[in-house]
């Protein structure tokens, strides 16, 4: 694996992905899903993301903005550095939160906001998003619905300001982050918010938690 130490190597990146309480997360799946079933998935999202995540080459950490304790501690088993959300202030302040603990960490590193239910997600596919992104002070990769974000990213020295939710995909092309048009990572593009969207991502292939709870879990 690369390090900042090796000379001629770019410095990995770290990856900040934030999850709400399990209880309140994808409220939009309630309609799709069997009772009981939408916080069990919305944790299988986000473990393997978080487990896709941490097996890209390109990737040296990732930290989760979390108050939910059952996800902090699984995700914490994965490899994730798991901070509180101190804001307590909604999804960007959890990011800019978030990016600001893996700077006090690795302040010589790239930081990306990644979303948590990318159950899809191949490393290898992040890992070009990744390296796309570097080329560029702030990126971002539009969702599969060509209308949010499911990716932010911003060099070393460079402030995240991240504008996700709704059509986050115009307000980070206002804030003048350059959108990345790449072919092949719909992984990490196809996010679940509907059961539309876990079809999809079904379609795409999931990672295993996901895999093993969404047939019993779609009406």
């Amino acid at each position: 694996m690369r390090t900042y130490a090796d000379p001629d190597a770019a410095p990995l990146w770290t990856l900040v992905v934030p999850l709400k309480p399990l209880a309140h997360a994808k409220s939009r799946l309630a309609d799709a899903v069997r009772e009981g079933a939408r916080p069990l998935l919305a944790l299988a999202f986000a473990q393997d993301t978080v487990a896709a995540a941490l097996a890209c080459a390109e990737v040296r950490d990732v930290v989760v903005v979390t108050d939910d304790a059952e996800a902090g501690r699984a995700l914490a088993g994965l490899g994730a550095a798991v901070v509180a959300d101190l804001p307590a202030a909604g999804l960007n302040a959890a990011l800019a939160h978030g990016a600001r603990e893996a700077r006090a960490r690795r302040p010589w590193a790239p930081v990306a906001a990644l979303n948590a239910d990318l159950p899809a997600l191949r490393p290898t596919e992040l890992g070009r998003v990744l390296t796309a992104a570097s080329a560029f002070p702030r990126a971002f990769l539009r969702d599969a619905a060509e209308i949010g974000t499911t990716f932010l990213s911003a060099r070393a020295g460079i402030e995240l300001r991240p504008a996700f939710g709704g059509p986050s995909r115009a307000r980070h092309t206002a804030s003048g982050a350059a959108e990345l048009f790449l072919d092949d990572v719909d992984s990490v593009r196809q996010d679940v918010d509907t059961g539309a969207d876990l079809r999809a991502a079904l379609a795409l292939g999931t990672g295993p938690r996901t895999s093993e709870l969404a047939g019993a879990a779609l009406r």
